[in-house]
């Protein structure tokens, strides 16, 4: 049987994010772990049954693992007594969700190692996702705070400015998202590596 595999993001390196230099912000996101249950006595058999359970995305294709996230936002548009509009904050709301594999009962010694070592490689890549996430809304927060327009007694001028920005920086980490799937799921990639060590007896 072929195995193939694949990781997704709804959205560097597998260990060590760089921490951005960046203003303090008075938000933090909330990060989660959803798991959805496999079984197996060996590396194989635990792939076969990730395959077979891992959580659907795009129509009917199955993955390994994936990371979404919910945004809302809290913003204060301000009427002027020029007439213009001005964002004065923007607050948001973050939760981000990592779905990975959890098998169910005890493994031989050997096979829960080599398991340990997969699900924290997928942690760690899941988790460069979830940094880019929370990377996109901290721009997208720098770039709303003090945005104006003259003339916009019903702030719609300013609300078109701030869609656009939204869609440059949505568009932003989406891209960053496949640029590093690309290299992690290439030819000898670290996602390869994952797989191979986990299915191959040593």
């Amino acid at each position: 049987m072929r195995l193939v595999y694949r990781l997704v993001v709804c959205a560097t390196a597998l260990l060590g994010i760089a921490t951005l230099s960046a203003p303090a912000f008075a938000w933090e996101a909330v990060e989660q772990v959803k798991t959805y249950s496999i079984s197996g006595q060996s590396g194989r058999e635990l792939y076969q049954s990730i395959g077979a359970n891992g959580p659907v995305i795009a129509g009917d294709r199955r993955t390994i693992a994936h990371t979404t996230f919910k945004l809302t936002w809290r913003r204060d548009y301000q009427n002027q007594a020029d007439g213009g509009c001005v964002l004065a904050s923007a607050r948001p709301k973050l939760i981000i969700t990592y779905t990975l594999p959890k098998p169910r009962g005890t493994m031989p010694s050997d096979v829960a190692s080599r398991w340990k070592d997969f699900y924290d490689g997928l942690a760690a890549h899941e988790k460069v996702h979830g940094q880019y996430i929370i990377e996109m809304v901290r721009e997208i927060e720098t770039a709303s705070i003090g945005l104006s327009a003259a003339n916009d007694g019903d702030c719609n001028k300013v609300r078109a400015q701030l869609q656009a920005r939204l869609k440059q920086l949505s568009d932003w980490q989406r891209q960053r998202g496949r640029d590093f799937d690309r290299v992690e799921m290439g030819e000898g990639g670290a996602v390869q590596r994952l797989v191979l060590g986990l299915i191959n007896d040593r």
